[in-house]
């Protein structure tokens, strides 16, 4: 049971680098960000068509390189959170997230007693049960990343109350359905988004949580000069499609 490599950063203060895996659920490419030396991979499992089997695979491929695998879950049900868990994901996001009392709830789900009520199963996270359980049990509470995607204007409306729950690491801003809530959807650069997350960067200060952007707005180096340190820089759908224009490009230029 090693520390968490992304938890590890955070505390430290270093920036995170995450690559996501979207549309192309194979573990081959969650193994090509380890072999360049990526912190973690995003498991896309809310906008994708991704099955659990799939999320098993590509988490398993994380592990034999030495990432973590954090996974964006669908909302739902408990089994949505304990299934990744099992699996041995060491990171979980929540999209959408409501309020100070969902991310509670969240959390609960996702963390044992006394801070939870996850359940006492085990898999692949307790090395098929050769791991002892209340070690096991101590590093999940303190290992597993739990974030929660700040996606809405009532959850920025109620964001002191999310940064105060007990168990939870990251509020991370997805400023593209966050503009929707506002009512300036597509305006990445809308003063109302930027102080929406600014309220964000700010109330996790003062709660000792980390916090974060999906993008880059404000810019990476904003976001870092603002103390963010949680990046998830590129997926694989853009890097297949720039490859394929930039290739199709080059031949026509001829």
């Amino acid at each position: 049971m090693q520390p968490n490599r992304v938890l590890r950063k955070l505390r430290e203060g270093q920036p995170v680098l995450l690559g996501t895996v979207w549309t192309i659920p194979h573990w081959k490419i969650v193994e090509m960000l380890g072999i360049v030396g990526y912190d973690g991979v995003w498991i896309e499992m809310e906008h994708s068509d991704t099955t659990w089997e799939q999320m098993s695979q590509m988490i398993l491929a994380a592990r034999a390189t030495g990432m973590e695998a954090i996974v964006r879950i669908p909302r739902g049900s408990y089994s949505n959170v304990l299934r990744p868990l099992e699996a041995g994901a060491t990171g979980l996001l929540l999209p959408h997230c409501t309020g100070g009392d969902d991310a509670y709830e969240f959390v609960r789900m996702a963390r044992f007693a006394p801070i939870g009520w996850r359940g006492i199963g085990g898999s692949v996270d307790t090395r098929y049960g050769s791991l002892p359980l209340q070690e096991y049990f101590d590093w999940a509470n303190r290992e597993i990343l739990l974030g929660v995607m700040i996606e809405r204007k009532e959850a920025v409306q109620d964001v002191e109350a999310i940064a105060r729950v007990e168990g939870l690491d990251l509020l991370l801003v997805g400023p593209a359905d966050l503009s929707q809530s506002l009512g300036v959807r597509g305006e990445i650069g809308h003063p109302l988004l930027r102080e929406a997350v600014e309220r964000v960067a700010d109330a996790c200060l003062r709660h000792g949580k980390y916090w974060a952007v999906a993008g880059q707005v404000p810019s990476y180096a904003e976001q870092m000069a603002m103390g963010a340190r949680f990046f998830a820089i590129v997926d694989e759908m853009s890097v297949l499609i720039e490859g394929f224009q930039r290739a199709k490009a080059l031949f026509e230029a001829e």
